[in-house]
């Protein structure tokens, strides 16, 4: 979510530009898979527990137990490589962060106390399962999803300001001298932005946990504890997926109206016209013509503005001058990851409409094995979709850093040994990946075996008396 450049070309063994935009990819394609299971995974076990309380189902309790300690430990795991992002703003941009850290900051400062709350909040819930009642332990839960939405929102109107840079006065050279805080937070990309990372994080948080319970029903494991699972994980991603759609739409205007380089990165517009097709895969040539792929005639310009149809002029990349605009490979990168997006994204929006249609009709889920199995593919295919996406944010800005004002090769560290901590940082990721997996599939087989016990004995229940001490007993006798 930061300005980097997926550019392999660029990067050699002296080049710190290469290295730091590839190890700035590198750790946010990781912790951005975190992000969804961070916002969404607390909102679902709060479903359950609602369930649980409401209806006196046990089969909802022991979900709601057992998600709040996954959600737990996907939460620690999301701070530590959260930390060593903010470390790294530091470190591979400080030429950014002196000239617009005071800008910049704004944000990051409302993130950290909801990851505080957050954490406060998941503690006491956690432990609060033998030592409060029903309803309060409940409510413990709210200011969990509260913080993980508004935490959210808070790093992504940092990224936001990055495309829409607002909130700041500078002096004569350069520098940021004023600040005004509520401007920078509320720019003019924060609210569409924040919208479609939010519905994202519940789209493929949804997904990703539905996709663990398809793959166990399609082993055989259908009891009403795995069905419950399914359905509540499934259903929140399949009420977010048409929302995302229209919000991605908008969204997507948004860039063209803003952002017309990336735009025309996006549709691979070389050249301004009218009548622009939508070309489906294909690639720009270094002479910047376009080959391959499919066109559909008119289609871009009828999407970018349906009130003007495929006479909506759209302008290409040749309006500004070449160090202005995205490299010829960054393009490339930029259009095919769109079209990955937005093709993943339509093939789950079908996914979760039938689903919706079956339970609308039949009043249940569907019961075809090509559902499951393309359920249990939904959550891989919703992080890639979610990956392809930051790409299309991230390397569409490119040259920028912060859209029209600095460019990346200006914020970089003039430290060449950037590649060092790369290797480093991908080996201490590689090991916190597995490591994650590891603990997560131990918990899930201890949880199996336990079967249909719920943690802990008897939650909402007082603790049980002491035992009497063996002269205590001889008394009472």
């Amino acid at each position: 979510m930061l300005a980097t450049s997926l550019d392999p070309l660029a990067i050699t063994a002296v080049d710190p530009l290469g290295w730091a935009r590839a190890q700035m990819a590198l750790t946010l394609m990781f912790h951005i898979i975190l992000v969804p299971l961070g916002v969404s995974w607390a909102f679902m076990t709060l479903i359950a527990n609602y369930r649980a309380v409401k209806h006196h189902d046990r089969d909802a309790l022991m979900l709601a137990q057992r998600w709040s300690k996954y959600m737990a430990v996907t939460f620690a795991v999301g701070a530590v490589t959260g930390t060593v992002l903010s470390f790294e703003f530091g470190l591979l941009w400080p030429r950014f962060m002196d000239q617009w850290g005071e800008a910049f900051g704004v944000p990051f400062a409302f993130e950290g106390i909801f990851f505080f709350t957050e954490a406060i909040f998941i503690t006491i819930y956690i432990y609060g399962w033998r030592r409060l009642t029903p309803w309060t332990h409940f409510w413990t839960g709210v200011p969990i999803v509260v913080s993980g939405i508004f935490g959210s929102i808070s790093v992504v109107a940092a990224n936001a300001w990055m495309n829409a840079p607002a909130g700041f006065t500078t002096g004569p050279d350069g520098s940021v001298v004023a600040v005004n805080p509520l401007r920078v937070i509320f720019n003019d990309s924060m609210p569409l932005q924040a919208a479609h990372m939010l519905v994202a994080a519940y789209l493929v948080g949804g997904f990703l946990v539905a996709s663990v319970y398809a793959t166990a029903m399609l082993r055989g494991r259908t009891d009403r504890y795995h069905r419950s699972a399914f359905l509540i994980s499934f259903s929140v991603a399949a009420v977010a997926a048409p929302i995302q759609m229209g919000v991605g739409d908008s969204l997507a205007r948004w860039v063209y109206d803003n952002q017309p380089v990336k735009f025309a990165a996006i549709e691979l517009v070389p050249t301004t016209g009218s009548d622009v097709p939508e070309t489906l895969l294909g690639r720009l040539d270094a002479d910047g013509t376009v080959s391959g792929g499919i066109p559909i005639p008119g289609l871009a310009s009828w999407l970018s503005d349906p009130s003007t149809g495929r006479a909506t002029v759209v302008q290409g990349l040749d309006t500004v001058p070449p160090d202005a605009r995205p490299t010829v490979d960054q393009v490339n990168i930029v259009h095919l990851s769109w079209d990955v997006m937005v093709g993943l994204g339509t093939l789950l929006f079908l996914l979760a409409a039938w689903y919706g249609l079956t339970w609308l009709f039949r009043r249940r889920m569907p019961r075809s094995r090509l559902f499951l199995v393309a359920a249990a593919a939904s959550g891989v295919l919703a992080v890639i979709a979610m990956e392809a996406g930051w790409i299309v944010t991230e390397v569409g800005r490119q040259p920028w850093i912060v859209y029209g004002l600095m460019k990346v090769e200006d914020a970089v560290t003039g430290n060449t040994g950037v590649w060092l901590s790369f290797i480093v940082i991908a080996l201490v990721y590689l090991a916190v990946g597995v490591t994650t997996i590891l603990v997560l599939r131990a918990m899930s087989r201890r949880f199996r075996r336990a079967g249909g016990f719920v943690d802990h004995d008897a939650p909402y229940a007082p603790s049980e008396p002491p035992t009497p001490s063996v002269p205590e007993q001889e008394e009472v006798r």
